[in-house]
């Protein structure tokens, strides 16, 4: 007789149906294959998805709701007692959330099973970010509601949540040895970095985009989110260098920004900056249409800002663009150096526009070094992170931590 599969309740930030793949794929295609299953909870989101298969799916609230943030923790409630309804979860597991975090804790001790947090971003460090930028334009009543927020944010995480938890599954072994620093057990974190899904990710498997803007042009990609605390306006810096010795250079970037007025302060800066002809904001993309983009460009650009939200990131355009067979330029935080050392398919460099340039313009150049690049990039992905590579390691230790069954 099978055994019935391991049972993980998973309160998730982002939005439903999952597009992230360390969501999608880690969760909804790979731990079935090892014998765990998931009941997602969380709210809908803008984008549809894919249906998920490895489990449940409750979706209570919107985030697309301008109350989304007060009432997230009253929906995954609601969510969660859904879960209740249909099975005993054999371990609750929350990722990176405040209030949810606290509930999951609380859910798990009367349940008497695990209790499990995913540390995907520092989101505390990533309020009080936001608080000082407020601060910088007057101390009135937003500020100290976002101070507040912050405040109180980091006294539920760091002394309510994790150290309660079982495990934590973090970014990266930046984050695991930033947390450990803090005072949490190094031996009670797994590092799990981006990844891909070898599959979607197979360049002979994606059609190129057939856009007549691409045509005759040297194009560099930027694959990712647009926003103002990324310094996104960092790339048309790098655009508007590229340009003066590459007049028929392309900047394109793919991707949308998290609200309408970060998208609209992109476009004002690029129209400053008179940049119309070398740089294509696409805005939010299928998955299918973006890649088809990404495989019509000679380098893919990775600039993350150095400092205590990024420096513990595992960005995935690095490792998506390796995995395309695009030569990539990165910059200095820890996982993207260790990618671009142990790959051998890209440049690192500092976060600053003249070295970016240059480093572009070198693999433009010199297709001899480029090509290198693109063969070299495809071979480390699959054996260092694609999903189905990552998953062996996630599964064995829900196996330690996951009470198993006679």
């Amino acid at each position: 007789m099978p055994q019935k599969p391991l049972s993980i309740a998973f309160i998730i930030r982002d939005p439903l149906p999952p597009a992230r793949a360390d969501v999608s794929t880690l969760f909804g295609d790979e731990m079935p294959r090892y014998g765990l299953q998931t009941d997602l909870v969380g709210q809908l989101g803008p984008h549809g998805g894919s249906a998920w298969h490895a489990g449940a799916m409750h979706a209570v609230g919107s985030l697309t709701s301008r109350f989304a943030a007060v009432l997230a923790p009253l929906w995954d409630l609601l969510g969660l007692l859904r879960v209740l309804a249909r099975t005993r979860p054999d371990c609750i597991q929350v990722r990176d959330k405040i209030a949810s975090g606290l509930l999951g804790r609380w859910a798990a001790a009367l349940l008497r099973v695990p209790f499990v947090y995913w540390m995907s971003f520092p989101i505390v460090e990533g309020f009080e970010v936001r608080r000082d930028e407020i601060g910088e334009r007057g101390r009135g009543l937003r500020w100290l509601a976002h101070t507040l927020r912050a405040r109180a944010s980091r006294h539920v995480i760091y002394r309510m949540v994790l150290p309660h938890a079982r495990h934590i599954f973090v970014q990266s072994d930046a984050m695991a040895d930033w947390l450990a620093s803090q005072g949490f057990a190094r031996e009670r974190m797994t590092a799990v970095p981006m990844g891909v899904d070898a599959e979607q990710f197979d360049r002979d498997s994606i059609k190129p985009v057939a856009d007549p803007r691409l045509d005759g042009r040297r194009v560099v990609l930027y694959l990712g989110r647009v926003a103002q605390s990324r310094r996104s306006d960092f790339l048309l810096d790098v655009a508007d260098r590229l340009r003066r010795a590459q007049p028929d250079v392309l900047l394109v970037i793919a991707g949308d920004a998290p609200s309408s007025d970060e998208m609209a302060w992109m476009r004002s800066e690029i129209a400053a900056r008179q940049l119309g002809e070398h740089v294509l904001l696409t805005g939010w993309l299928p998955q299918e249409t973006a890649l088809g983009f990404a495989v019509r460009a000679e380098v893919g650009l990775s600039p993350i800002p150095r400092g205590t939200l990024f420096d513990v990131s595992s960005p995935t355009k690095l490792v998506e663009y390796l995995a395309l067979g695009i030569p990539s330029v990165a910059n200095d935080i820890p996982d993207q150096r260790l990618v671009i050392e142990q790959s051998g398919a890209g440049l690192c460099v500092p976060m600053e526009a003249e070295l970016f340039a240059a480093a572009v313009l070198k693999l433009l150049n010199d297709r001899q070094l480029a090509q290198q690049f693109a063969l070299r990039g495809p071979a480390y992905v699959k054996t260092h992170r694609t999903y189905a590579i990552l998953a062996r390691n996630v599964a064995k230790t829900y196996k330690q931590i996951l009470p198993q069954r006679a």
